[in-house]
């Protein structure tokens, strides 16, 4: 452990703040239990020193205060009690003991689309194949195909469904990927759509251009290959759709049944003259080296995993790319490869967790029942489960400011009545949510 956390971890709560500062926060929360995820309270999942650090970074008997919608003091409920009398009845919430975490982050998530494909799910249980679904015009083919006919009022409004039920389970952050258009005017729609349910909701919305998620129906032939040619329509379309605000990252997706390394380097070069930064779909199905491209390119994320090599496991852990688990899909494909933990723990790789709420693959919009799969599918703990919901999301978007209760992060925060942080990935089905705090201001009703 170097000195500087030690000096920390001496008295990570008290703060020396003169009395003008602590009588002038917008709002005040005392009697908290805290799951920080912040370094500076004691959280460290990789230390080698790991009796030393504190689980989830915690602090009991603590308080919050709050200014400008940003946490500007974090200490014991002692420092503060003094200084309550300067403050009016609703500008302090007592919670009684109860915990509060950051706001969940759903840092993968597809679900802004059109249509449903329950059918093809009822037909899988009937033993038909993917490759039966797909030549009856289903898979991803059918998504596309009823995205691309639903107008930007009905995807809003199919869309907003799966939205809201995450947030009812303290989501205050999403990413939303487009790559159910595959065509210009269908990658607008969705993205637009992805924005405005960020603006009617006050949930804040990472986009992600997707358009490079399977080969459009037009483009293929028995007779060739055409998959260079949509990828350079990919190409030309994301400089168009970042200049009219609708791009924060792009994505892809390398599988030898979608793009290879070389078709996803084309449309990453594009990122990178427009300083948009990069994350990939890879190592799911096959390894064709994804992860080791988009370390490549200091990515954000590279995503699923099943089969990623320890060779690029070490690239990632060199790029500080996150490893973003999926067991959605795992769960819902009955896949059988775990993806390997035990190296991206000792390569000391970031590992975030997140819902991949899609149509096809993982209709799933609980992040609470995700974090449970992490645990019992791929024996993550359950410290790294919430660590994988809160702070390792927000970096796999690119979010520094939030994530952890800390000074100077936004006051997106989740109160809770659990007996202790664990309970959020132990319990199936149980919504123990009581409050959620966006911005600094608690949520009415979601």
């Amino acid at each position: 452990m170097n000195e500087s956390k030690n000096s920390i971890l001496k008295n990570p709560t008290e703060q020396t703040l003169d009395e003008s500062t602590m009588t002038s926060f917008d709002h005040v929360i005392i009697n908290a239990n805290l799951a920080t995820f912040s370094a500076q309270y004691g959280f460290d999942i990789y230390t080698d020193e790991h009796t030393n650090s504190i689980p989830y970074g915690q602090l009991n008997n603590a308080a919050i205060g709050i200014k400008n919608g940003k946490i500007a003091w974090v200490g014991t409920q002692s420092h503060i009690t003094a200084y309550l009398t300067h403050y009016q009845n609703h500008q302090v919430t007592d919670v009684g003991g109860k915990w509060i975490t950051p706001g969940l982050i759903d840092c993968h998530t597809h679900i802004v689309y059109g249509g449903n494909r329950s059918n093809e799910f009822e037909a899988r249980l009937q033993g038909a194949s993917y490759q039966d679904i797909a030549a009856q015009g289903g898979g991803i083919v059918s998504t596309v195909t009823a995205t691309r006919a639903a107008s930007i009022e009905s995807l809003f409004a199919q869309s907003e469904k799966r939205l809201i039920a995450l947030m009812k389970e303290g989501v205050t952050s999403i990413e939303i990927k487009s790559g159910y258009g595959l065509d210009l005017d269908t990658e607008r729609k969705m993205l637009t759509v992805a924005r405005q349910l960020g603006h009617k909701h006050n949930i804040h919305v990472s986009t992600t251009y997707l358009a490079a998620h399977a080969l459009p129906p037009e483009y293929k032939s028995h007779m060739q290959d055409r998959s260079d040619d949509y990828i350079e329509q990919v190409c030309e379309w994301l400089p168009i759709l970042h200049s009219e605000g609708l791009v924060d990252a792009v994505d892809g997706f390398c599988e030898n049944i979608a793009f290879s390394t070389e078709q996803i380097r084309r449309v990453f070069e594009v990122a990178r003259v427009l300083g948009l930064p990069v994350k990939l779909h890879s190592e799911q199905l096959s390894d064709i080296g994804g992860s080791a491209l988009v370390a490549e390119y200091k990515g954000l994320s590279s995503d699923h995993l099943e089969h990623l090599s320890e060779d690029d496991i070490k690239k990632m852990a060199a790029s500080n790319t996150v490893a973003v688990i999926l067991p959605g899909a795992f769960y819902t494909l009955r896949d059988t490869k775990l993806p390997p933990i035990e190296a991206l723990r000792k390569h000391r790789v970031p590992m975030a967790i997140s819902t991949d709420c899609n149509p096809g693959t993982s209709p799933l919009t609980s992040l609470l029942l995700t974090m449970n799969m992490g645990c019992t599918l791929f024996y993550l703990t359950t410290e790294e489960v919430l660590a994988g919901a809160t702070v390792y999301a927000a970096q796999a978007l690119g979010l520094s400011n939030k994530g952890k209760i800390e000074i100077g992060c936004d006051a997106d925060l989740v109160l809770w009545d659990i007996a202790r942080p664990a309970d959020l990935a132990y319990q199936m089905g149980l919504n123990p949510i009581n409050g959620i705090m966006v911005q600094g201001k608690w949520r009415e009703t979601v």
